[in-house]
Order: structure tokens, then C-alpha cells, then sequence
């Protein structure tokens, strides 16, 4: 017997040593291992580890060798590790800003290898309002959970200042690796911070600025976690070029993961950012739209030195202006031209409708509830026991339980012909029985109505 891994299923969180079982052969029958048993009348069977989806296995008779055709998302990595591995490969990497499921779900299905949040985005999708320090650590935190658990590709959260001082830096990181996050971008603005590329920016000291990295590192280490840390400082708008430099090697000596300068105006600062610590990756945002940065395309921020650039306002931006026209379309007695809007059908594959339908068939009892529909009239007894075990069924006690019994009695009451209600009725019972059985592979369920049963 051979086992071929085949495609996503469900989440156990009981961890395992999958290099165990990547490559399995046997002739049994029934053959176990570990937590897991292998039959050859199984159709097909779950394994997974450290929460993390693998693939589902099957019983195959088949000759081939076993064939792993996992992901490297896929894998048993942490959103973490696969940030970082990301970071250890060659190239320049890019990142569009999301800032709900659906639009991280349409990054994942793009083939990006992952994606950030941006408060800017999330702001405006949320609550409608400009990103100027309105918008909640709760909101902000909440969005981003229901980014992570949408995708399986790392996300890097916008931790915008941290909410506050060193110790709320700590919460913050930590809340974000609760909430499934790869990387958490920190900025050493003031509260209220503004948002970048505008005015009116302030920093927090040297000091304080160092102190939120150290904290986020300590929270790191506390948590068990190996978030990434991008540290971001917005110096250069609102000091200097020189002031942004210093910062950004003082937070590559406290142990930041990647650097990042916001607001660079020029290809020549941008090089001079990459030649801080060059094996240290560094970020870039393209700003899209008019922004302090100069547009590059991947290869020359490669060139430069760069390992990951975002893009915080192309989802946001182009979602923006599709609505405006659709709405003004509609105003107008139309629809949306057709070039612009997909079909109802690829609407509900980018949704997962078909996905779900198939998952859905699984569990599927309509089978059963026909039985159930239809039930029988016994000409049995009205009188029912419970049906004991028999020595084969104690033996297989682990593996089958007895039939549950469920018994429903009936009062029927009955006055004299002349129908007064001055004589004390007479009441009789009948016993309704549902019978479910199964639980060895198959599943039906039975009714048992007995003969004479009014209803």
C-alpha cells in the first residue's frame, strides 16, 4: 500500500513529526503508526501538524512513489519563518497593502508570496476616516485577525507607534503574534501620529524611539515568537536625512529585523539606507499617486539594495475609483460596464463558494434523513426494551458503542362515546422509538411507529 498526499483538508492541532511519514510503503492491510492508522478500506485520511494545513492522505494500490506536492505555504513553518525565508532568498520582494480578507485573499490568489497591512487602508475601510491616529489598537488588531486567518501567505502588520509607551509597544507585539502575524512594522512617531508622506509629523527622542525596539524585541523573546520586526522611523520628514541614518543604525544594533526609512526623496538616500548594515534586509514603499519617494520599479530596488517593497494604496486606490464609477453608472441607468465587473460565477469561486459546496459534501446527511422521512409502521408490540449487548459487541467496545435509544411516550386521552367530560377520561400511551445506528462507516436512521398510534 502507498500513501500519495493529495490536497488541503482540515486543521488537527496535535503536533507531529511529518518527516515520519513522507515516505510509507506496506503491503498489511491495516498498518499503524503514531497517532494514526492506515487502512486499506479507508477512502481517505486527515493528518496534519502544529495547526499548520498539510495535505490529506489516502490509501492508494498504487506501484508509484509517494509524491509530495505541498507548498512551501503549506509546510509546517510558522508565519515567521516563512517571512524570514522569504527574506533569505534572492530578489526584491513585493508586498501589496490589504486591509480586509478579501482583498489579502485576492493577494494570496495573485501569487504573492505575501502582504502587509496598512492603517492608512484600514482606516479608510473600516471607519471611513483619515489615518491620523483615529483608529483603535483594538480596531486595528481585529482587522488584522481576520486578515491572517484568511490567507495562508505571511502578513506584516502595521503597529503603527505602538499605542503608546515601551510597555504598550510589548502588548501590542505580543497581541500581534496572537493574532497570526508574520512581521510588525513600528514607527517612533508621537501620539497622535500622522500619517506618512504628510505633514506635521513628529518623532519621540533618540531614547524613546530605541526603547520601542528594545521592547518589541523583549516581547518577542517572552512570547516564545520569532516575529519579524521592521523598524520604521519618519525622521527624515521630520528632522533629517542624517537623523533617519543614525536612527535606523540604532535600531539595527537593538535587533531590529529590517530597517526602514519612510519618506525617502531620492535614489541617492535610498542607497544610503541600504548601505547601513547590507546584509540587514531593508524596505521600501512605493507610494503610489504622488508621494515624497521616488516610483522604481523591482529590479532597480534591487539594484539599490532593497529586499521588500509595499504598495499601502494600490488595492485601496483602484477600489476607491471602481465604486466611484460603478455608483455613478448606476445613477445614470446603467450597469457597470461588463469589462468591469466580474461574472456572478467568478464572484463566488473568489469567495469559495465551490470549495465550501465540496467540503459541505462531507457531511452530508441527506441520505439519512430520507430513512427518516419515510420511517415504517411495525406491527410489533407496543412494548420496546433496550437492546443489550452481545458478547461480540462487548469485545468490540472500543471501537463500536450500542446503539443510542431514544423513547418518546405519547399520552392519548379518550373521553366516553356521549363526549362528556363529567366521567374521568381514560389515557392510554404509545411508545415512539428513533433508533440511530451506525458509527462502523455507515449511518441510518430508523423510526419504529407502533401499530394503532394516533397522530
Amino acid at each position: 500500500m502507498k500513501l500519495a498526499i493529495l490536497n488541503h483538508d482540515s486543521i488537527l492541532s496535535k503536533p507531529n513529526s511529518w518527516s515520519h511519514y513522507q515516505s510509507y510503503s506496506s503491503s498489511s492491510p491495516s498498518t499503524s503508526f503514531s497517532n494514526i492508522t492506515i487502512s486499506s478500506t479507508f477512502q481517505r485520511l486527515i493528518f496534519h501538524r502544529n495547526n499548520q494545513n498539510i495535505k490529506r492522505i489516502s490509501c492508494l494500490t498504487s506501484n508509484n512513489p509517494i509524491q509530495n506536492q505541498s507548498t512551501p505555504n503549506s509546510s509546517s513553518s510558522s508565519p515567521p519563518e516563512l517571512l524570514r525565508r522569504l527574506l533569505k532568498s534572492p530578489g526584491v520582494h513585493q508586498g501589496p497593502a490589504c486591509f480586509d480578507a478579501l482583498s489579502a485573499k485576492l493577494v494570496e490568489k495573485a501569487g504573492f508570496e505575501f502582504c502587509f497591512t496598512s492603517g492608512f487602508s484600514v482606516s479608510a475601510a473600516r471607519l471611513g476616516l483619515p489615518d491620523v491616529g483615529l483608529i483603535s489598537f483594538g480596531e486595528m488588531l481585529d482587522q488584522g485577525r481576520q486578515i491572517t486567518q484568511a490567507v495562508s501567505i505571511p502578513v506584516i502588520g502595521d503597529g503603527d507607534n505602538g499605542y503608546g509607551n515601551a510597555m504598550n509597544v510589548k502588548r501590542t507585539v505580543k497581541e500581534f503574534i496572537n493574532a497570526g502575524f508574520a512581521g510588525i512594522i513600528l514607527e517612533d512617531q508621537v501620539s497622535p501620529k500622522a500619517c506618512g508622506h504628510t505633514h506635521g509629523r513628529k518623532v519621540v527622542s533618540r531614547e524613546e524611539a530605541v526603547m520601542r525596539i528594545k521592547a518589541a524585541i523583549d516581547a518577542r523573546k517572552e512570547s516564545g515568537s520569532d516575529i519579524v520586526i521592521v523598524a520604521r522611523t519618519d525622521s527624515r520628514q521630520a528632522i533629517s536625512l542624517e537623523e533617519s541614518l543614525w536612527r535606523s543604525r540604532a535600531f539595527a544594533d537593538a535587533g531590529a529585523d529590517v530597517l526602514f526609512i519612510d519618506a525617502l526623496t531620492s535614489k541617492d538616500e535610498m542607497k544610503a539606507l541600504c548601505e547601513i548594515f547590507p546584509l540587514l534586509p531593508k524596505m521600501a514603499n512605493m507610494l503610489e499617486g504622488g508621494g515624497k519617494s521616488p516610483i522604481l520599479n523591482p529590479i532597480e530596488l534591487e539594484e539599490i539594495g532593497f529586499k521588500i517593497v509595499s504598495y499601502p494604496l494600490s488595492l485601496i486606490g483602484v477600489s476607491i475609483r471602481a465604486m466611484q464609477d460603478a455608483l455613478t453608472a448606476i445613477k445614470g441607468g446603467r450597469l457597470p460596464p461588463p469589462a468591469s465587473l466580474p461574472s456572478f460565477d467568478e464572484i463566488k469561486e473568489t469567495l469559495g463558494f465551490n470549495a465550501y459546496y465540496e467540503e459541505e459534501k462531507r457531511y452530508d446527511t441527506s441520505t439519512s434523513q430520507q430513512d427518516f422521512q419515510r420511517g415504517y409502521t411495525s406491527s410489533s408490540s407496543n412494548t420496546y426494551s433496550i437492546q443489550q449487548r452481545s458478547p461480540d459487541d462487548t469485545e468490540k467496545s472500543d471501537q463500536i458503542q450500542l446503539d443510542p435509544i431514544i423513547e418518546v411516550v405519547t399520552p392519548e386521552v379518550y373521553y366516553p362515546a356521549d363526549g362528556s367530560k363529567g366521567s374521568p377520561p381514560r389515557t392510554m400511551s404509545r411508545t415512539l422509538r428513533v433508533k440511530i445506528t451506525g458509527r462502523d462507516g455507515s449511518e441510518k436512521l430508523e423510526i419504529r411507529i407502533p401499530k394503532g398510534l394516533q397522530t
